[in-house]
């Protein structure tokens, strides 16, 4: 567990659990005791798992009683459309300030973790992979679980939500180069306990990228009246009249 807290891992096998129904809604889980033996980790490790489930809002811990599984909401399930420049907005606000704060308590491995999402952004198979991983990370190098599952949800909305997909995806595929860049300036802030430097890259970065969904969009209208033009003068068109 060089690269993030071991009380992560724990988080992720016990939403595996729940996800495949070994725990299922409104069961319990095994006691505190019985899953730092299953996992051969320290009691208070535990607690810290389960303090994140809660905050994700997979189980409810009741005083006295035990932990259990709550209702699970598909990820990304939202009530209201949402748009690609919402989400990227959102995601600007949430993530430039965690972006500030994590410049002053990222530790040493999470550090050496975020640079090597940058050595795996320079491969197209791993890139956004990696991109994810890199805002991942700086999330969890905050220490609030408030922040942890703001961006894990805007994340799960962004994989999640096809008008955002089909956006994001005009874009991602173009300027490569430049989103290696703009994570490089943002890990160099955090890197170097700038928090307002860090915060400006973060902004700079999302900048760019709702920039970049405007010009996709602007195209996509501008070819979209070019079709419906071709199809009217073709209709009016007399060109094809004998003469």
């Amino acid at each position: 567990m060089k690269t993030r807290r071991l009380f992560w891992s724990i988080v992720e096998k016990l939403e595996a659990l729940i996800d495949q129904g070994i725990y299922p809604e409104g069961s319990r889980l095994p006691a505190e005791r019985e899953l730092a033996e299953t996992y051969n980790v320290s009691r208070p490790t535990i607690r810290e798992a389960i303090i994140a489930l809660e905050v994700r809002e997979r189980v409810e811990v009741k005083t006295g009683s035990g932990v259990y599984v709550l209702h699970q909401k598909k990820p990304g399930q939202v009530t209201k459309p949402i748009s690609a420049f919402e989400l990227t907005q959102a995601r600007a606000l949430v993530e430039g300030e965690a972006a500030a704060l994590a410049a002053a308590t990222i530790s040493s491995e999470e550090l050496e973790a975020l640079k090597q999402t940058l050595v795996e952004m320079k491969s197209p198979e791993k890139a956004d992979e990696a991109d994810q991983r890199f805002h991942q990370i700086i999330s969890q190098a905050t220490r609030n679980n408030a922040i942890m599952l703001s961006v894990e949800n805007l994340w799960a909305l962004r994989r999640s939500v096809p008008q955002v997909i089909a956006a994001y995806s005009d874009v991602c595929s173009q300027g490569e180069e430049q989103r290696l860049q703009e994570h490089t300036l943002i890990y160099d802030a955090i890197e170097s306990k700038d928090s307002a430097g860090a915060r400006r890259a973060m902004h700079q970065h999302f900048n760019r990228l709702i920039n970049a969904l405007f010009d996709a969009s602007e195209a996509k209208a501008l070819e979209e009246i070019k079709r419906k033009t071709d199809e009217t003068r073709g209709l009016y068109s007399i060109a094809h009249l004998r003469q």
